[in-house]
């Protein structure tokens, strides 16, 4: 347990270490519906360790309120009520404080229980507590997307952090490499982690097929809004031309102009757009409609990781401290993990006999296999340790404030 111990320390200490940035006044902001206060974040995940852990499996625990239970439940219908999510920006008790506190009181509690688990629940216990620890993980990166978001509608544009980013030689041009088609296996097997999404390996065919081998730049990106994109009906999904009319969009989320010129802006500010970094922060209908504008497609997500499998789990993640996706470095296959999560024209479905934990923990993931598509790599915000080449996000079509961008892929005919 020794070394459970020590990473669950170290991942909630740097929960808190991402929040060390902000003012008081902003652990309390939501912006829209999709994003959450920091304030939240810190206690729901707080809650999950509670709830699904020492609950019932730590003798003589007392909960520090047990109305927690109801305001920090996500949305685990199995596990009680839960408090509206649109409303969570109007709670400002319980306070800041108070939310510190009650992650020091389950701090204690689980490092105890940890320390001399009952012998019969122990392998279930340190089972529950890995999966809490990659769900804060996932709540790290979600309170610097939300944080993104909730400073991007005040004027001031206030910047989470300063950083001066490294410098970078000349984007690569464009080039593919080509896979050949056949069947191959996709998913996660063995008893190393990973959430039941990814799970079972199994055998799938694909066809002969190139890769880009960066992501698309906002330079790029840029031709594409210059040649109409956006004004185009021919290049757009149905129900995407019918959302860009509706919420009015004419470029990435992030994006505006300042007179005649493009800015951005991101966790260090506003900033004149910087036009080799990648393009982020598209829907799947805006990395679709480019594609096609490309004359190309996006992977599946069988292609995705086929080409990826081969490749080590390095780049830009959280652990650089940038925060900011950064423009490709090399010529070659690159940009795999790390900067973006890309987009693939797979739906989030299950695989050939995927299996949903049991209990409550079932609705961790399965329950979500419906209306989304999937996306692969990690991000600049995504732990690196977090991230294997199974790997599934998935978020909604419409969807832009996460991380995201594309790499093209086409059939070889």
């Amino acid at each position: 347990m020794y070394e459970l111990i020590e990473r669950y320390r170290t991942v909630r200490a740097r929960s808190e270490m991402l929040c060390a940035p902000l003012e008081i006044e902003d652990y309390c902001i939501q912006a829209m519906e999709n994003a959450s206060p920091p304030k939240w974040h810190l206690a729901h995940v707080t809650w999950f360790f509670e709830m699904f852990i020492l609950v019932p499996y730590a003798k003589g625990y007392r909960m520090l309120r047990e109305e927690y239970a109801h305001l920090f439940n996500s949305y685990y219908e199995t596990a009680g009520t839960f408090f509206p999510r649109p409303q969570r920006g109007m709670l400002s008790r319980p306070t800041v404080d108070e939310v510190y506190r009650y992650r020091h009181h389950v701090d204690t509690a689980l490092l105890d229980l940890l320390a001399n688990p009952p012998e019969h629940h122990a392998a279930d216990i340190g089972k529950r507590v890995q999966l809490g620890l990659e769900h804060e993980i996932q709540h790290q990166e979600l309170l610097l997307m939300d944080m993104r978001y909730n400073f991007s509608i005040n004027p001031l544009f206030p910047a989470y952090h300063k950083v001066e980013l490294p410098p970078t030689a000349a984007v690569p041009a464009m080039s593919w490499q080509e896979f050949s088609a056949g069947i191959v296996e996709i998913g996660h097997s063995g008893d190393v982690f990973a959430y039941d999404n990814e799970r079972p390996r199994h055998k799938t065919y694909i066809q002969n097929f190139r890769l880009a081998t960066r992501l698309v730049s906002n330079a790029e990106y840029m031709t594409f809004i210059d040649d109409g994109g956006y004004d185009r009906v021919e290049l757009w999904l149905s129900d995407g031309w019918l959302t860009l009319q509706e919420q009015h969009w004419q470029a990435p989320l992030y994006w505006f102009k300042q007179d005649r010129d493009w800015m951005h802006f991101d966790l260090t500010g506003a900033h004149a757009l910087r036009l080799d970094e990648p393009v982020a922060h598209l829907s799947y209908y805006e990395a679709d409609a480019y594609a096609r504008w490309a004359g190309k497609r996006l992977p599946t997500e069988a292609e995705w990781e086929h080409a990826a499998s081969t490749q080590t789990i390095a780049g830009n993640f959280l652990d650089s401290g940038l925060y900011v996706p950064q423009p490709a470095q090399h010529s070659g296959m690159t940009q795999l993990f790390g900067d973006l999560w890309e987009w693939t024209q797979s739906a989030y479905l299950p695989y050939p006999g995927f299996k949903p934990l049991p209990g409550t923990l079932g609705e961790y993931n399965g329950k979500f296999m419906s209306e989304q598509m999937v996306l692969r790599g990690g991000c600049c915000v995504t732990a690196q340790d977090h991230m294997r080449a199974s790997y599934r996000n998935f978020f909604r079509a419409a969807d832009r404030w996460m991380f995201s961008g594309l790499r093209l892929a086409e059939d070889i005919k």
